[in-house]
């Protein structure tokens, strides 16, 4: 077979290299590949600073002159069958997956879907099939035949079936029938470049126009220009794609008169906003600004007390108290200013339907004008993140509602873990069923474990009758769908043993038939992962080896489920499904499982290089202007989320919003909530006070981005809406400069730290690398991201209508070209991870992306729904849980002595907000000061003296939660990660950070088996050396107020209410540390004492009794 060449990005200038070429290979049952062209045993790498690639890809039939949707839709069958893999000084393959997962799959959508073969002796080919899946049969005989071997047989074979020899009585199978009434279509779309058929409409021009229209100048395949005016005639339509208003001279011509007129539909319906700003009302608001004010002037009284009237009998100890205290009061400022204007918001989510999915002259069919949106969910690591919970995950992102052919789905094993793929595979099987279900009955949650688990009435509010039939057939399979998840792991080393025993047997076989009878050496086979193809896995494998493990893989992406069709799909009577689903749509949104290229040598950037990863390729395979990123162990609790979100982006101002961000809300929490796992203060009060200023930070999970804000763009307008460094909730405007000279496709797509610097295109493979693909789609993103404009105030808006389209079908360049932007060396010598995307340098990348952006003039969201919106699991273990904080702090000290520190932000971000992120780098180095602190009620009963010290006990719970987690993690999480932070700046160590343990839930007996579990870690020392002294003080104190001649007993009750105090907020710590059955590790007590005696014993050395009546008698320090 010859081969046939794509082109998947033009040479840049200088480079020197050539456009790729696709050849067709096989590969065999052993894992090698047979090439079926000798173009591709002839590449090379060339290039100076890129290389070429190669692409393989699975014979398709398509020698023949085909239909060009017809052989769109057939490569794409075997794109989305084919598993791509590929990266650096390697050539891309597609191997077809003859099947992914054990078990056979049905849907039409899902990989490696079962599908008939051509009955034409010696043809192997597919026969035709449609969107359903089901074959496409030309004959009455139902002769199954292939698209190729029917061509012939119409062309060269007068037209007669092969199978019954009569001849066919339809023979224009692939010509498109127009139905009475309907408009005719578009264009066709041959000889356009895929990125022009991507993009409905932009102002073109003489601007040099950066996408033509889809209906544009474009001759269709039989050479005859497209006739417009008739196609206006017939449709009755207006000028722009999809019948969009576009009003001649401010008006519509009446069909009476020739009198200019507003369309009807815009008189009778007054313009709404999608969002409102819901004022918090004055009765609670200024009671709360009040109290910080009087807290503020109470702390200043305070300080200035205790720095007038200084204790002359113990100086160091009360100068040791007010450096203390002074630091605490300016942390508790910094905490307190940004709080000033909390907001709360509204959304409406019928406006959002009746302007984008409601037929109007702009969209005559009705179709969502919504944009894209690509999901992105991460995981590493298998054996801490159970497949179970990721599965859950994405069946929960899949039962979404929003537009089907809208969403893709894209998930992120950064371990490429083939129990990983496999779990996938099996969940994308399941979805078959789940997600119908789902929409059928209006389930909520959509994640099953969630939903099967709810402990209310599931029937309550269910008016179909076949709900209770439907919910236990859907509830078995669920529970056969589990068992197979669990079982994946022996499933998968019981296949790699028998094919690894094989493999060996054939070895050594093929060993003695060269040897003979001369001695043989024992015969060494890899420990190959083996797919259920029985092929190798070309990720890592249980057993390490070369190109085969953690850090070192070949990039890999596996189309799971294919894009959808843009009309709805329902069910029929004639499906295996046990379902009634003839009015579900059936549809289900793409699903593509990346890995990306891990090689050693190359620093991959942990979680941010991930991401930035699925943002390459998902801007080449889907570009979905938004971008949604979850943790695998968050799923969509609100299936009504992502339209929440699409509300602020698609309202007025919104192409200003860089992302929406949702608060966390977590299940499996214990009910006491031991170590504030919720964080209901940082989440219900501080978020929603950021929201009245420039935005909340990012929390890493849970957020809505708009991708050219990711791109490292800086807002439209952004010299109108200049503030200046004195703006808080105020902002001042920067005179205005006018750029009305700059196309309005640039004006959205500005670069730089000032304002005057103008971003060149030319200048786009610097910044994004060598993809051409990549570069085209930013143009479209931005684009396709713009609010409606259907209001004169709607600034940098898009036509009604112009997101009617279809999505484009993949093709084998396509996945080839994410191949190539997911490989190890294409960041080299770009701005990935420095200005574009997330950002690198800290382990806590959510943080740095959000002030990045922040600082460029954006500003973010915070979205409270009436139903959470996500919800997931926190580590409820002690050990997780220090280790989290540990992660969180070090990240903040990475900060605070990096670029990225407040203190050097641009005059683009308001005060207040400066306050804040200064705020998130200095609140690590407060444990310094609360250590000391902490100790100095054991050292005020030590010297007997006695320290000041007002407390207010009546305080709620969660306030209280949280205040006790602030000194359990201050004296120990914060100390170590300031400890991290000054290694790193100042010898250059590199920090590492241990991956949280997410629950699988799969102990029945205790819902909160992880609080009880206790590992050793460095993080408990400080905190028991506390406790312990603490204690041994109180008994000092005692001790020496009972035995002394004169006792003190105002200094003693001052030490112990101090010490009690301490203990008080160090009691989940202590509780924790008993586990269930008082299972601590010993290593912590001796350690713990140890270190406490030794204070002990120093103080007695530095102070010794004075006489033998106090406790110590004589005692002498040796």
């Amino acid at each position: 077979m010859a081969a046939k060449s794509y082109r998947t990005s033009d040479s840049q200038p200088g480079r020197g290299s050539i456009p790729p070429s696709v050849s067709f290979a096989r590969r065999t049952s052993s894992g090698r590949y047979v090439n079926l062209s000798r173009d591709s045993l002839d590449s090379e790498i060339s290039g100076i600073e890129f290389s070429n690639y190669t692409v393989q890809i699975p014979p398709t039939p398509d020698n023949q002159p085909m239909d060009p949707s017809m052989s769109q839709r057939v490569e794409e069958q075997y794109v989305s069958s084919s598993l791509f893999t590929g990266g650096y000084n390697s050539v891309t393959r597609a191997h077809l997956m003859d099947k992914v997962i054990e078990s056979e799959t049905s849907h039409p959508q899902m990989a490696g879907a079962k599908g008939s073969l051509c009955s034409v002796p010696g043809c192997d080919g597919k026969v035709m099939s449609d969107e359903r899946g089901e074959d496409i049969l030309p004959c009455e005989c139902d002769f199954k035949i292939c698209r190729d071997c029917y061509v012939d047989a119409v062309k060269t074979g007068d037209g007669i079936c092969p199978g019954c020899k009569e001849l066919y009585k339809n023979t224009d199978l692939a010509a498109n029938d127009v139905e009475p009434g309907r408009p005719l279509p578009l264009p066709s779309n041959v000889g356009m470049s895929k990125m022009e058929r991507r993009l409905s409409l932009m102002k073109s021009a003489n601007r040099s126009a950066l996408i033509r229209s889809q209906s544009g100048l474009k001759r269709s395949q039989t050479g005859v220009d497209f006739d417009h005016n008739r196609w206006l005639f017939e449709t009755k339509g207006t000028y722009g794609y999809g019948n969009a208003i576009w009003p001649n001279d401010g008006g519509f011509a009446n069909d009476k008169n020739d009198e200019a007129v507003e369309p009807p539909e815009l008189l009778n319906k007054p313009w709404r906003p999608l969002t409102r700003k819901l004022k918090i009302p004055a009765a609670i608001l200024s009671p709360y600004r009040l109290l910080i004010f009087v807290r503020m002037a109470v702390l200043g009284l305070f300080l200035s007390w205790r720095i007038s009237h200084p204790n002359e009998d113990a100086r160091w100890l009360w100068l040791m108290s007010v450096i203390c205290e002074i630091w605490f009061a300016f942390s508790w400022l910094l905490d307190q200013l940004p709080k000033f204007c909390p907001v709360n918001r509204a959304t409406d989510l019928n406006v959002l339907k009746e302007k984008f999915e409601t037929p109007s002259p702009a969209n005559p069919t009705g179709k969502s004008d919504l944009p894209g949106v690509d999901i992105f969910v991460s995981t590493a690591d298998p054996e801490k993140e159970p497949p179970l919970v990721t599965a859950n995950t994405i069946l929960s992102i899949l039962a979404a509602d929003y537009p089907v052919d809208k969403l893709a789905c894209y998930v992120s094993d950064d371990g490429g873990a083939l129990l990983t793929f496999e779990a996938m595979a099996e969940a994308a099987s399941f979805a078959n069923l789940w997600v119908p279900f789902c929409r059928k009955h209006e389930i909520e949650p959509r994640n099953p474990e969630s939903y099967f688990s709810l402990k209310k009435d599931p029937f309550k509010n269910k008016v179909r009758p076949d709900f209770v039939k439907d919910r236990r057939r859907v509830k078995r399979e669920y529970d056969e769908f589990k068992v197979r998840i669990n079982g994946l792991p022996d499933s998968i080393r019981r296949r790699s043993d028998a094919y690894n025993a094989r493999e060996e047997i054939k070895a050594m076989k093929l060993q003695r038939e060269t040897a003979g009878d001369e001695l043989m050496e024992p015969v060494k086979v890899s420990k190959a992962t083996w797919m259920a193809d029985g092929t190798h896995w070309p990720g890592t494998w249980v057993f390490s080896a070369p190109e085969h493990s953690r850090g070192d893989h070949a990039g890999i992406i596996q189309v799971m489920l294919k894009p959808p069709s843009d009309e709805p799909l329902h069910g029929t009577t004639v499906d295996n499904s046990p379902l009634d689903l003839t009015e579900v749509d059936i549809r289900l949104p793409m699903l593509v499982y990346v890995s990306r290229e891990k090689r050693p040598g190359y620093d991959h950037n942990k979680k941010a290089g991930a991401m930035n990863a699925l943002v390459r390729a998902s801007a080449i395979m889907s570009n979905g202007p938004f971008i949604l990123n979850l943790d695998c162990d968050h799923y969509i609790y609100n299936s009504e989320a992502i339209r929440e979100g699409m509300c602020f982006m698609m309202d007025r101002g919104g192409d200003r919003i860089c992302y929406v961000q949702f608060p966390q809300r977590f299940e499996g929490i214990d009910p006491s909530d031991r170590y504030a796992n919720h964080n209901t203060v940082f989440f219900d009060v501080n978020m929603r006070a950021l929201d009245g200023l420039q935005g909340p930070v990012y929390v890493g999970t849970g957020c809505l981005f708009r991708r050219t804000a990711l791109y490292g763009f800086d807002p439209p307008r952004s010299k109108d809406y200049h503030s200046g460094c004195c703006s808080c909730c105020f902002s001042r405007h920067k005179k205005s400069i006018s750029i009305s000279s700059a196309p309005d496709e640039h004006r959205a797509l500005r670069m730089g730290d000032s304002d005057d610097v103008e971003m060149n295109p030319s200048l786009y493979s610097k910044r994004f690398g060598n993809s051409n693909f990549l570069i085209d789609s930013i143009p479209v993103a931005e684009f396709q991201g713009r609010p409606l404009a259907d209001h004169p105030a709607v600034k940098n808006g898009r036509p009604p209508g112009a997101l009617t389209i279809p999505r484009e079908l993949l093709d084998a360049s396509t996945v080839a070209e994410a191949i190539s932007v997911i490989s190890c060396w294409y960041e080299d010598k770009t701005e990935w991870g420095n200005r574009v995307g997330w950002i690198y340098g800290s382990v806590t990348e959510d943080v740095v992306t959000g002030y990045r952006m922040h600082n460029r003039g954006w500003r973010s969201i915070y979205c409270v729904t009436k139903r959470d919106a996500f919800r997931g699991t926190a580590p409820i273990n002690l050990t997780d849980r220090l280790h989290q904080v540990l992660r969180w702090a070090t990240g903040s000290v990475e900060i605070f002595f990096s670029r990225n520190n407040a203190l050097l932000a641009s005059p683009k971000m308001k005060l207040l907000q400066r306050i804040a992120y200064l705020n998130v780098g200095i609140y690590p180095f407060t444990s310094v000061f609360l250590i000391v602190y902490c100790f100095l009620p054991a050292l005020s009963l030590f010297s007997g003296q006695f320290i000041v010290q007002t407390l207010n006990c009546d305080v709620p719970h969660q306030w209280w939660r949280n205040e006790q987690f602030w000194l359990i993690g201050g004296t120990s999480a914060h100390l170590a990660a300031v400890l991290q932070g000054l290694l790193k700046v100042i010898a250059g160590i590199e920090i590492s950070f241990t991956l949280t343990t997410k629950s699988g839930g799969d102990d029945n007996d205790d819902d909160f088996a992880d609080l009880y579990i206790i590992k050793w870690s460095f993080l408990m020392i400080p905190p028991i050396t506390i406790m312990m002294t603490n204690l041994i003080a109180i008994a000092v104190g005692f001790s020496r107020t009972i035995y002394s001649a004169i006792p003190q007993w105002s200094r003693l009750l001052g030490g112990v209410f101090f010490s009690f105090w301490v203990l008080a907020h160090l009691y989940p710590f202590a509780k924790g540390l008993m586990g269930r059955r008082g299972r601590t590790p010993t290593i912590v007590f001796v350690w713990s004492g140890l270190i406490a005696i030794t204070i002990s014993l120093l103080w007695v050395a530095i102070n010794p009794p004075a006489g033998n009546n106090q406790i110590g008698g004589s005692f002498q320090f040796p």
